[in-house]
């Protein structure tokens, strides 16, 4: 199901934060954005627990300023006037402060299925996350996004969140002028033509944001803005690949909540196994995007460490890819700067194939069970796969 982007109109950072958390958390996550930029939202959330007549006046701005968002009115208590006169203004839901989880998330299904009618689909995107470093995470997500670039024919974008030390301008064999934080640090103008010169495109057709150059940021203060770049993005490609790295932390949680499908990226070794329990622990108490995991076991090889029977066990879910060890071919691309769709035919590059057609084609036979073959992802977005 397609993600909405949303604001929080408040002066109340307690009332905003708690709100934004349940957003996000939600049936349907909730990209919360920037409240000054002008771009409409799919869901405004409107504070009116103090000056009645001041928030009705802003539900009625936003109503006029775009007919199909979602308003939602937060009001002290249930008082009659409150009700009759902000659903006069435009509200589509009215709630008592503090709303109950349940009672939001149906408010935001309502919304998502009114979008879902008007509204053009929003971007599928994956998020590779490494159960420690060194275990083939930027291999995972620049071979993906070039293969999906390859054979969707769609516009995609690979985004590079690691501080300081990303690598995926090196393996793409291509350089930027800008990077992620150019982006962050220019929301105020960022708009699609002002997106088009930060990006750099590669040979493939793939579109790349850079990774920053300084070790600090992006940092914890910069994860509302990242949601908002990546809503931005979202409306200008089909495809986002984001490079997450594997350190748990605001950014990489930012990048989550966005995801329709999270690589988990694992060695058959006892510290990935030890690391990836705990990591999909950490994503099961963030909300729905436990139910978007998908376990990619990367350099496997007989004789396994640890047979991928018992590393299933372990992680008490399915393996959903598996990618052999080929240090030759991996190093040989890397150090080219060509990916390994591109540098010939290796059993790399047939399983990188094989793993994107089970994502975007509808008739994908890879290793997947039958009710797994119209594609894990699909380009029509089907909520029921996940």
């Amino acid at each position: 199901m397609a993600r909405l982007s949303g604001t929080i109109l408040s002066d109340d950072e307690s009332f905003k934060a708690q709100l934004a958390t349940m957003l996000r958390t939600s049936s349907v996550p909730v990209i919360v954005g920037d409240d000054r930029r002008g771009a409409s939202p799919d869901v405004a959330i409107v504070d009116g627990r103090g000056d009645l007549a001041a928030a009705v006046a802003l539900v009625e701005r936003l109503r006029t300023a775009d007919a199909t968002t979602g308003i939602f009115f937060v009001a002290a208590s249930s008082n009659p006037d409150a009700i009759l006169q902000s659903m006069r203004a435009g509200a589509n839901e009215f709630f008592t402060w503090p709303p109950a989880k349940d009672v939001l998330d149906e408010g935001v299904t309502r919304t998502a299925g009114r979008r879902a009618t008007s509204a053009p689909p929003q971007a599928t995107t994956m998020v590779f996350f490494g159960a420690k470093g060194g275990a083939g995470t930027t291999t995972m997500a620049v071979n993906s996004a070039v293969e999906i670039s390859r054979l969707s024919k769609r516009p995609t974008v690979i985004v590079d969140l690691k501080p300081g030390l990303g690598e995926v301008s090196l393996f793409l064999g291509v350089r930027s002028r800008y990077t992620l934080l150019d982006a962050l640090d220019n929301l105020h103008r960022l708009d699609s033509d002002f997106l088009r010169e930060l990006v750099v495109k590669h040979k493939s057709g793939l579109e790349m944001l850079a990774g920053s150059d300084l070790f600090d940021r992006p940092g914890p203060g910069d994860s509302s803005a990242l949601e908002e770049v990546f809503r931005l993005l979202g409306r200008q490609y089909e495809y986002i690949v984001i490079d997450a790295g594997s350190q748990m932390n605001p950014c990489s949680v930012s990048a989550l909540y966005t995801a329709d499908m999270i690589g988990l990226v694992a060695n058959p070794d006892v510290p990935c196994v030890r690391n990836a329990q705990r990591l999909l622990d950490r994503i099961g108490q963030l909300g729905p995007c436990a139910e978007r995991v998908k376990i990619l076991l990367n350099r496997a090889a007989e004789p396994y460490p640890i047979p991928p029977a018992q590393l299933q066990s372990a992680l008490g879910q399915p393996i959903f890819h598996t990618f052999p060890s080929d240090y030759k071919a991996v190093s040989s691309a890397l150090n080219s700067g060509v990916p390994l769709a591109l540098s010939g035919n290796t059993e790399m590059a047939t399983q990188f194939d094989k793993f994107i057609r089970r994502i975007i084609d509808t008739g994908a036979e890879g290793d997947s069970a039958a009710g797994e073959r119209r594609g894990a992802l699909g380009i029509n977005r089907l909520a029921s796969i996940w």
